[in-house]
């Protein structure tokens, strides 16, 4: 008995999809001669950006304390302390890109705060990468029966379907030109400034790799 033909394919889809999330980090300081009035302020400059953020309601999706710094400063001799800094850094996930650009500057508005991002992406579950693994298979099934055609034969059964090298999960996505859509900012305006932000178009790439059965070559049956 002879073994059916094995036709052995890769397919490999790229698409650019839109971002599902934006992150941006705000970071609160303070500065003062003395530690607790140093910090008091701190907490008061972080409560007013907190509810300043709360004020967005599902346009956030969620807020995250990140780093708190405290830290002296000396005088240059001897162990005197002449000052304390204190920073405090939250990131901030948001939906509504929408509501972005005003959201960003009016915080960068605050006194003593500074802002980052933001840093688009798709959510660790977005069913594009679903629809991308989906598209990687039927381009793999569509070249093997390219190739069972140029045989004169008919892709008959699967034999195996596996990731590229099987080395991480697939599909993987790719950032094009950096994460930051916007630079650090520190304002002081008498009013907020409008600023609309272009969403950065995410790569999703997926790989398989697959073999098939195919029928008896007709090709191969023909006299040379």
């Amino acid at each position: 008995m002879v073994d059916a033909a094995v036709v052995a394919v890769r397919g490999e889809v790229t698409r650019e999809v839109q971002p599902e999330l934006a992150r941006f980090a705000v970071t609160v300081s303070a500065r003062g001669r003395d530690r607790p009035g140093t910090l008091e302020r701190l907490a008061e400059r972080g409560d007013a950006v907190r509810a300043l953020i709360d004020g967005y309601g599902t346009a956030i999706e969620r807020r995250e304390s990140g780093s708190l710094l405290v830290r002296p400063e000396w005088k240059r001799s001897g162990e005197r302390v002449a000052a304390y800094h204190a920073s405090v850094t939250t990131t901030v996930t948001v939906v509504d890109f929408t509501v972005l650009g005003e959201l960003m500057l009016r915080l960068a508005d605050q006194d003593q705060v500074q802002i980052s991002g933001p840093w688009w992406s798709l959510r660790p579950a977005s069913p594009e990468f679903g629809q991308a693994r989906r598209a990687a298979i039927d381009e793999a099934i569509a070249r093997a029966r390219d190739y069972a055609d140029a045989l004169g034969a008919e892709v008959t059964g699967l034999v195996e379907l596996a990731d590229h090298g099987m080395a991480a999960p697939q599909p993987m996505m790719l950032r094009s030109g950096g994460g930051h859509g916007f630079a650090a900012v520190d304002l002081a305006a008498e009013s907020t400034p409008q600023l609309d932000l272009d969403p950065q178009v995410q790569t999703v790439h997926a790989v398989v790799e697959a073999r098939f059965t195919i029928s008896a070559p007709a090709a191969l049956a023909r006299p040379s």
